[in-house]
């Protein structure tokens, strides 16, 4: 059996979306407008498997068959009759559910890869004495000949997205180096192309030279169009000694049926705003344009206060090896009022509180530009993962100077971060009850905070194309230095493409101290409800989760190649690491022996010295070097955070599944069809995801696989679906 990091446990938890009141609650018009946004998210949220590994959509495809032929019930007689036990058939659920949840076989949260924890061999006759097999055995045979292998093996390069040597990743062919994606985003900077939709492969020609393509996500091909402003940047371009051929056409059938149901959603807005937001994503999926993206984006922002609020395409590049190519991602949801009034509330206060945090009114905005911040019972959220709240657009030019939204997701919160008191590790006894009792509120108080003012605050210095800057550079100084300001952004550049692989770690990292800044703050207590001895429990709990999370991030630091594996983590390691560092006695970390005998640790926390410590410690800035030494995991004592890894790793809980409901159209009614908690109804709610076109989307995706399957085959491989 694989190591238990690589494997979904049986027990893993599982939880259902809930939003039938907020559902119920909508007009006829409205849910219509959320059924043709939510079949768009879901058809686009299958380019994800594309995104992920090269054997991701061969897994989907064979997994989509089986239980297209065979309800989990009825496969689970057949596999017992195969000699599969009742605990390796829940084992092939919990794996299949695992690659629906995180679209592909990488978790969505951390990148490393898990696979079926039960014998290949065992699995392999379940598949090919299947209905499925017994109906197309060819094409059922052939997928499994294609991913079986890949599905089970733990190859130390695939055992985590990455680059090069250090993982897989398709974002990038397989030959594709870190030196190459610098020279890649070099290129795009210099021709003022976004990465975010798009992906880079290399090949090498006759003469040994590299050339690359880099390849936009979009329904039209290398065909003409009316569309100057992408035709234009169809082509080749000689950049620094190398080959660079720009196309489009990624994705391209996916993204046509994304198009057409946002062309149907149209006739159901509520607005003109969604109107024309809508009509400028239909633009950027067809043509691969994300000037067009960041037009829709701009009615996106301008749309306050939607009943049925969503968004849609490539967006967090957090699972980009270097950082700048978004991920696709759509959702829909729904107002819920109550929180959304706690929002509002503190979207009034921004302002003064912004003022509270702790650097010069030279780094903020101008003019803080209010955002719509509300509260969202999620209907359909498709891609890798759901988080718990979100702050958009990404662009920073519009960030700067049109503004963005905040959304916490409400039902998300309620099912995803609940603990059962036995699985409640590395707290003391006496803090466990108080954790439970106060971790949902604290969290609510700390979501709030990192989105709306740790994402929403802050300015980039900025020289534009005429030369012109959003700055004085007379006045303006680093309050570290106490010198002029030295740096900035030029035109084309973004934080992204600067700061490249730790840009995302390092803006969380800055959301998530603003978050722990300012929930000391009477005001923000006060608009969430909390006063007194209620207060001080609700701030030591958010400080002693944010503690422990960052214990709990080692799961996502691989000591082979010195590398975090994912953003969220590494910066809550980084916010450990500086309390433990500056905190005087503040938070301390001890290794332990846990009652059963097993190495353990206890994070502790000294609620008399939160407020004192906070003003000292709140400047962590300082670059690149500052924060690399700070994310560095080492084995140097008193914590020895290398040999805690171990521990957390031997008592980690599996993050949670998330079974979404469908909607279904019946004549002119949308219908919500929802399905219960385990790993079978989350493997039906997929099963019926795509009732009208589910082995079309199969093919569609395996033949786009194939087509480009050489970019990571060893030369000794055989093509794709031969033996």
């Amino acid at each position: 059996m694989a190591d238990t990091q690589y494997i979904l446990p049986n027990d893993i938890g599982v939880s259902c979306l809930d939003c039938r009141e907020a559902f119920r609650l909508l007009s006829p018009t409205e849910r219509l407008y959320a059924h043709h946004l939510s079949r768009a998210a879901w058809y686009g949220g299958l380019a994800v498997l594309l995104q992920t590994s090269p054997e991701a959509p061969y897994i989907y495809a064979l997994l989509s068959r089986l239980f297209r032929a065979q309800d989990p019930d009825q496969l689970r007689q057949h596999a017992l009759a195969e000699g599969l036990t009742e605990e390796e058939y829940q084992a092939f659920l919990v794996y299949a559910a695992g690659v629906y949840s995180n679209m592909g076989n990488y978790k969505s949260f951390g990148d490393t890869k898990f696979v079926p924890n039960l014998p290949k061999e065992k699995l392999e006759r379940v598949i090919l004495g299947s209905e499925a097999a017994q109906q197309h055995p060819e094409e059922v045979r052939g997928l499994w000949q294609t991913c079986g292998d890949l599905m089970f093996s733990l190859e130390s390069r695939l055992r985590h997205l990455g680059l090069g040597k250090e993982g897989i990743t398709t974002y990038f062919s397989g030959d594709c180096t870190m030196e190459d994606a610098k020279l890649a985003q070099d290129f795009l900077d210099s021709q003022n192309l976004s990465a975010y939709n798009t992906r880079l492969f290399k090949e090498v020609d006759q003469d040994g030279k590299p050339r690359y393509e880099v390849r936009l996500a979009s329904v039209l091909g290398p065909e003409a169009s009316l569309d100057s402003e992408m035709t234009s940047k169809l082509k080749s371009y000689a950049f620094r000694g190398s080959h660079f051929q720009v196309t489009r056409g990624d994705y391209a059938p996916i993204l046509q049926k994304v198009v057409e149901h946002l062309e149907k959603a149209k006739a159901y807005a509520a607005n003109s705003h969604q109107e024309q937001m809508l009509a400028q994503y239909i633009e950027s999926f067809t043509q691969g344009s994300i000037e067009a993206h960041k037009r829709g984006s701009r009615f996106w922002i301008q749309d306050k206060g939607p009943i049925v609020e969503s968004y849609i395409g490539f967006i967090e590049s957090y699972r980009d090896p270097f950082g700048s190519r978004g991920e696709f991602e759509g959702f829909v949801a729904m107002v819920n009022k109550a929180m959304s009034a706690k929002f509002e509330w503190l979207v009034a206060s921004a302002e003064q509180l912004l003022k509270e945090l702790p650097w010069p009114p030279a780094f903020e905005k101008d003019k803080f530009l209010t955002p719509d911040f509300t509260s969202l019972d999620v209907l359909t959220f498709a891609g890798s993962g759901i988080p718990a709240g979100i702050n958009i657009p990404n662009y920073d030019d519009l960030r700067q100077t049109e503004g963005f939204k905040n959304v916490s997701l409400g039902n998300v919160l309620a099912v995803s971060y609940t603990t059962q008191r036995e699985k409640l590790t590395f707290l003391e006894e006496d803090d466990k009850d108080l954790y439970l009792r106060w971790k949902g509120p604290s969290f609510d108080v700390q979501v709030g905070l990192h989105e709306l003012l740790g994402h929403g605050s802050g300015k980039l210095f900025v020289q534009d194309e005429k030369g012109a800057f959003n700055f004085d550079q007379e006045t303006v100084v680093n309050p570290e230095t106490g010198e002029q300001i030295q740096s900035w952004y030029r035109s084309g550049e973004t934080w992204d493409s600067k700061f490249s692989t730790i840009a995302s770690s390092y803006e969380e990292c800055r959301a998530e101290s603003v978050g722990l800044y300012l929930c000391l703050h009477p005001q923000v207590l006060e608009i969430f409800g909390f006063e007194g001895a209620d207060a001080e429990d609700v701030i030591y709990v958010n400080w002693l989760n944010m503690v422990r999370a960052g214990l709990l991030a080692l799961e996502f630091y691989t000591p082979e190649t010195s590398s975090w594996r994912q953003a969220h983590m590494q910066a809550r390691f980084v916010i450990l690491r500086v309390l433990l560092e500056a905190g005087e006695g503040l938070v301390t970390v001890t290794p332990t022996t846990g009652s059963d005998g097993r190495p353990d640790a206890r994070v502790r926390l000294d609620r008399g010295k939160i407020r004192s410590v906070l003003k000292s410690t709140g400047d962590v800035a300082g670059g690149r070097a500052l924060y690399e030494g700070y994310a560095a995991v080492t084995d140097a004592p008193p914590e020895c955070f290398l040999t805690l890894r171990d521990t957390v790793l031997l008592r980690k809980e599996a993050r949670k599944l998330i079974v979404q409901p469908n909607t279904r159209l019946e004549g002119s009614e949308v219908q919500l069809l929802e399905y219960e908690a385990s790993a079978a109804g989350l493997i039906r709610s997929f099963s019926e995801r795509f009732p009208e076109d589910g082995p079309q989307l199969e093919e569609v995706l395996t033949q786009l696989a194939t087509a480009d399957a050489r970019f990571w085959r060893g030369p000794s491989e055989a093509p794709p679906g031969q033996a």
